[in-house]
Parts: structure tokens; sequence; C-alpha cells
């Protein structure tokens, strides 16, 4: 029968294997991502792929401090994330507000009416 630590050890060995090749793809993607969100996507990834990694270290050594380290680094990923979506919000908002119209002719404001009085208002002076 075989030891229920030669399990675990040869688990978490093949565990950080598959984590490390998820790093490097997730690594790769942030790296050759083509669009902007395509890499928020892959630091996201790399986020996970590490707290992964830091959990299955946990295991194998046995060193409980891993796991309040991991739970740091969950919530410090989530709100990365969090600003990394806001700011590609924030971005295409202010992309659309200076969109190009088909054809290549940009918008103009509009200009507003000459306007009389204290106030501005038309009319009654």
């Amino acid at each position: 029968m075989i030891a229920p630590l030669a399990i675990i050890s040869t688990a978490a060995a093949v565990a950080l294997v598959i984590l490390g090749v998820a790093f490097l793809l997730a690594g790769w993607r942030v790296a050759a991502g083509p669009t902007l969100p395509d890499r928020i996507l892959a630091l996201d990834t790399l986020s996970g792929t590490a707290i992964g990694f830091i959990a299955v270290l946990a295991v194998k050594t046995g060193f409980s401090l891993y796991i309040d380290i991991a739970i740091a680094l969950g919530l410090v990923g989530f709100l990365a994330t969090v600003a990394f979506a806001r700011f590609v919000m924030s971005r295409a908002t202010v992309a659309e507000r200076h969109s190009e119209k088909p054809g290549g002719a940009s918008k103009k404001p509009k200009v507003a009416a000459k306007r009389s009085g204290k106030n501005g208002r038309k009319g009654k002076k």
C-alpha cells in the first residue's frame, strides 16, 4: 500500500507542474494579447494561478503561513482586476466622446446660440 504522504507529495508535484504551465501560458497572453481586455483577463488568470501555486506549496510544505499570503494575493488581485476594468470602461467612454464619423470626418461640437442678458438667457432684458 502507498503511504498517504507519498500520494500527497506526488499530487502536489503534478499540480505544481500543471500550474507552472498555466502560468507560462497566461504570461504569454499578457505579452502577446491583441487587446487590452485580453491582457487584463490574462493578469487575472496569472493572479488565480499564483494563488493556486501558493496553496499547493502550503499543502506540500505544511507551512500554513502560505495560506495567508494566498488570501492576501486574492484580495489584491481582485481589486486590481476591478481597477483595470474601470480603467477600460472610462477609456471607452472617452473614446466614444471623441469618436469619428464613418468617412474620416470628426464630430464637431455644437455651437451654442448667442445669448443676451445678464444670465445668458434670450428674451427680456
